[in-house]
């Protein structure tokens, strides 16, 4: 599924999307990091919501007519068991399921992408230009943005105490 985010064009596995639903209602989250806009309630289980513009450093997501939530699952594991998380993506506008052969994807570039290239499974020709192919598990990883989560919280620890 192709969608835009701050003007370029992004791609997620189909297999990893469980649904698309109109951005609204979110709560916020204190003391989180600034690309975790908060969270929502999906049929009665808590969803956190990322930014991912700001997750890529980009700056914050306007909120417009076409802005949208991608529900995406991804794998968490732990010392026990692997299991799943739901996370929420807002998205400027989701444009469309594309097949994507093997033959029109290209690796990923070693830089200039404008995100990390380890957030990049590769670069899909679609038509005239090109569609980066994201890793879901390495831009949504819940250890990563966990850990991200305790330095922000413990900076602002370390601010109550002084």
């Amino acid at each position: 599924m192709t969608f835009v985010l701050g003007g370029e064009v992004y791609a997620l596995g189909i297999l990893n999307i469980k649904e698309i639903i109109d951005y609204g209602q979110l709560t916020e989250v204190p003391m989180m990091p600034s690309f975790v806009r908060g969270v929502i309630n999906l049929r009665g289980s808590v969803v956190p919501v990322i930014d991912l513009l700001a997750r890529f450093g980009k700056g914050a997501t306007q909120i417009a007519k076409r802005t949208g939530i991608v529900i995406v699952e991804t794998a968490t594991s732990d010392q026990e068991d692997e299991h799943s998380q739901d996370i929420g993506i807002i998205v400027d506008a989701v444009n469309e399921v594309v097949d994507i052969g093997n033959q029109d994807i290209e690796p990923p570039p070693s830089f200039g992408a404008g995100i990390r290239p380890d957030f990049i499974n590769g670069m899909a020709k679609c038509d005239s230009s090109f569609v980066i192919l994201l890793n879901v598990n390495k831009v949504l990883s819940v250890d990563e943005m966990a850990a991200l989560g305790q330095t922000v919280s413990g900076f602002a620890q370390e601010g109550i105490a002084d």
